[in-house]
């Protein structure tokens, strides 16, 4: 029988409001580690790798992650992950070289996969069915205006304080992240089902959801191989095209912010028509802006393509994390979730390493194209496995 949900609204500030304050940190950090790296004396290729850590992190930290947040519940999954995050950026803040920042960046990263995974699985529980792609695409779009706001104030620190104490910025904020954690109301009372399934192993998950990992996993896959991709070739082709640094990183943030402005209509749109009307389209509009921007040569041009390829990628936010939610049984729902989350940190890797290798044997253009290619065919992959209609079929979050 089904318990009683939390609600969306009632949420705004002990959910929300501590992933906004952790993302900021992480923000205001991101586009300094590189450069932190490089005071340590790393050469531009090792700078690139200690910053490539902190996703290295997030592969490792999936499937612990499924193991912490059974074991110990999603609530103090989420305490700890941000305060072993407060002590890996204060590591990183008096590192006295590039392997013991290489080091806190790969905890950090780690920590990060354990309070996505933690989050996701509460929120799976916490929201009422009809309500669950609202929830996830609020969720994506408080990552957004974080990942937007953070670099913002990091710059603000940087000029007045200096770089390293960016670190402890980051760390302030995962600590009052962890402490407003603590409000998280309980969630409704596990069921003989929910408690059993804590037992089952990540084999046995991957086998008896074999289909859905193989369909709408690789779709999740596909759909952060894109976002990821996009990150990396707007401003290489920009820097191609002989715009210098400023107006591209202007390009960049009218993109970000056209990327904040449509994740909760997408999630109405999901609630109300179905999962394929978002995915699909969305799809449709980054592969297309990718194959655009191979025709672009200016600055207008390229910011035009590059706000329509935000618009899609903004309007899919939390797509991902609904679909991982739809499907997730009750019986070992963390770490199924964290299987789903394997699969999705898999596709993020893999872009950036797919562009690279393009680029290693042809010009930028043909990778811009070659992304927009598989993008587009992973709009075709979503249409095939997506329903159509809106799920019948409703898992309560009660029903644990």
């Amino acid at each position: 029988m089904s318990q009683p949900s939390i609600g969306l609204a009632r949420l705004a500030f002990s959910t929300y409001a501590p992933t906004l304050v952790s993302t900021i940190g992480l923000g205001a950090v991101y586009p300094l580690i590189a450069l932190t790296a490089r005071d340590l004396g790393a050469s531009v290729g090792t700078a690139a790798f200690i910053v490539a850590l902190l996703g290295v992190g997030q592969l490792l930290g999936d499937l612990p992650a499924g193991q912490l947040a059974s074991r110990f519940g999603e609530k103090w999954a989420l305490v700890g992950a941000c305060v072993i995050d407060a002590v890996a950026f204060c590591v990183a803040w008096q590192a006295p070289n590039v392997g013991v920042l290489g080091a806190a960046v790969l905890v950090a990263g780690m920590s990060a996969a354990v309070f996505g995974l933690a989050r996701q699985a509460y929120l799976t529980d916490a929201i009422p069915s009809h309500q669950r792609a609202r929830a996830m695409s609020t969720l994506g779009g408080v990552f957004r205006i974080g990942m937007f706001i953070g670099p913002l104030i990091g710059a603000f620190v940087v000029t007045h304080f200096g770089l390293q104490e960016a670190y402890l910025l980051a760390a302030a904020t995962s600590l009052l992240a962890a402490v407003m954690n603590l409000s998280l109301p309980p969630l409704p009372e596990r069921t003989d089902q929910a408690v059993a399934g804590q037992r089952l192993g990540f084999w046995r998950l991957l086998s008896d959801h074999r289909k859905v990992f193989a369909t709408l996993g690789v779709g999740a896959l596909l759909i952060m191989m894109a976002r990821a991709a996009r990150l990396s070739l707007v401003p290489l082709w920009a820097e191609s095209q002989g715009i210098d640094a400023a107006t591209t990183s202007i390009i960049f943030g009218i993109s970000a912010a056209a990327d904040m402005l449509l994740f909760y209509p997408g999630g109405m749109i999901m609630d109300r028509f179905g999962r394929f009307w978002v995915g699909v389209p969305a799809m449709v509009v980054i592969g297309a802006g990718l194959v655009l921007l191979a025709l672009t040569h200016d600055p207008v041009t390229v910011g035009v393509v590059a706000v329509l390829i935000g618009l899609g990628n903004g309007i899919s936010a939390g797509i991902v994390l609904t679909l991982g939610a739809d499907h997730a049984p009750v019986a070992g729902r963390p770490k199924f979730l964290a299987l789903w989350r394997l699969f999705a940190d898999g596709g993020n890797a893999l872009g950036p390493l797919l562009v690279s290798a393009v680029v290693a044997v042809a010009p930028l253009a043909a990778a811009v194209v070659v992304m927009g290619g598989l993008t587009l065919a992973g709009a075709g992959w979503l249409a095939r496995w997506l329903p159509v209609a809106p799920r019948l079929r409703r898992l309560d979050p009660g029903d644990r």
